[in-house]
């Protein structure tokens, strides 16, 4: 199944707040006939268009191909929040891959973190920091208070604030919750507007952007000295090297990656703006995601208008009503929002790995892939690009680490993985409810 016509229309973003608020770029051309680049990326999401801003920037031929419209995916969709770190804790990567190592990746994070905001700020994105994460039970409360210190002393990290019930209470108007953290080096933006501005940025350093263009097939190099054909509908681009940046959306283009890569989907409402009923979601100007493992998220816009993520869903179609799907979470958060009406609701496609972790790696000669950010894709999918840009250059040190972070396939291949991945969503979406 093509996830990238599945649930949506060809060629128009999704019906969400975001695409309401922003306004669209011009149309870029649909690619037709035979292109020569030096370089090919495929997707137009954070990571294809950050390669290409760096690559054209950096004086490369470079062609960038989007099936929709740019920041048609995840990158368009998703809740906005701008997170520290990798999507595993620092402990638990230190397992994995050792303290220094562990370091590296928390550098390389924060670097994202960078990176991300000042890509906000040259294409006229504002990024308001601070997300909260929000506590169910007294003893996740107690293990991030132990991150907290662990990050301040062996990483230098000291801008996570820890709430207790009552505290966290006054911030977070809800009883669902005992306690959480502020991580105020965090962030929360609209989407789209970076995923937008990007691409502007990259179009005006001379990356060839081609819409409406979806790749349904790669010949990949034989070899170091041969060319990869990218074949589109309506033509193909020959080039020296391809970068594969489709993330939920790549399909079987590369079945090593497919393996690897797992798209799932989630979904998101907006409300209208809340007026005085806002004080009872949020008394500060933060995001938030809370523990479950089917997580929920959150924030308010400048409008005031409550923007919320939540429900699961183990088919690969989007339910009929997402609005329903999504107020179910809402109201266990904020029963007094149970009834209120929502302006927009939304889904979209995301992509998970086994164990969080990105998945990067070289799937055929001359061609490089990153994706599988797992929920925590806005600053390091951003990075991935600029990474994946300077290893075609010839500085692969960074891609290099990720690369060699272990990336299991899912069980069952590419094959199995779905009805597995189902089984799986569905016994912690039971724990989840029953509040284990």
């Amino acid at each position: 199944m093509n996830l990238l016509f599945s649930n949506d229309r060809r060629g128009e973003y999704p019906p969400s707040l975001y695409a309401a608020q922003v306004a669209p770029l011009d149309p870029f051309p649909r690619q037709s006939g035979e292109i020569r680049a030096e370089i090919c990326v495929v997707g137009g999401g954070y990571t294809g268009l950050s390669a290409a801003l760096h690559l054209a920037r950096a004086g490369r031929d470079v062609v960038l191909l989007e099936a929709h419209r740019v920041g048609f995916g995840a990158s368009g969709r998703n809740g906005g929040q701008l997170g520290s770190g990798q999507r595993l804790e620092n402990d638990e990567l230190e397992r994995i891959a050792g303290r220094d190592t562990a370091r590296r990746l928390w550098q390389m994070a924060e670097d994202a973190k960078r990176l991300t905001r000042d890509l906000a700020t040259e294409a006229g994105v504002t990024v308001h920091d601070g997300v909260a994460h929000a506590f169910r039970k007294a003893a996740e409360l107690d293990e991030a208070q132990r991150h907290i210190e662990h990050l301040a002393r062996h990483y230098g990290y000291d801008r996570i604030e820890s709430f207790d019930t009552a505290a966290f209470r006054k911030i977070l108007p809800s009883d669902a919750y005992c306690g959480g953290v502020i991580d105020h080096g965090a962030g929360h933006l609209n989407p789209l507007a970076l995923a937008l501005g990007i691409a502007r940025l990259a179009a005006e350093a001379g990356a060839r952007i081609h819409e409406m263009s979806h790749v349904h097939q790669i010949a990949f190099a034989r070899d170091a000295a041969s060319k990869t054909v990218v074949q589109t509908e309506t033509g193909r681009v020959t080039c020296d090297q391809v970068i594969l940046a489709g993330n939920g959306y790549l399909g079987d283009v590369s079945g090593a990656v497919a393996a690897r890569v797992m798209p799932i989907n989630n979904f998101v409402v907006a409300t209208e703006p809340l007026g005085d009923l806002a004080s009872k979601v949020l008394s500060r100007n933060i995001a938030v995601h809370d523990t479950k493992f089917v997580v929920n998220y959150w924030r308010l816009d400048a409008e005031k208008r409550l923007i919320f993520g939540g429900g699961e869903n183990v088919s690969y179609h989007f339910p009929n009503d997402i609005a329903a799907k999504v107020r179910k979470p809402l109201s266990q958060i904020y029963p007094e929002l149970a009834e209120v009406p929502f302006s927009h609701a939304w889904g979209g496609t995301l992509a998970i790995t086994m164990n969080r972790l990105p998945c990067f790696m070289r799937p055929a000669p001359n061609a490089l892939s990153a994706s599988g950010f797992s929920g925590h894709g806005v600053a390091l999918a951003t990075l991935a690009g600029r990474q994946m840009a300077d290893a075609v250059s010839g500085n692969s040190s960074d891609f290099d680490l990720m690369a060699g972070l272990p990336s299991p396939a899912f069980p069952g291949g590419q094959l199995l993985r779905w009805p597995l991945l189902v089984a799986g969503m569905s016994w912690f979406a039971l724990r989840d409810r029953l509040g284990i």
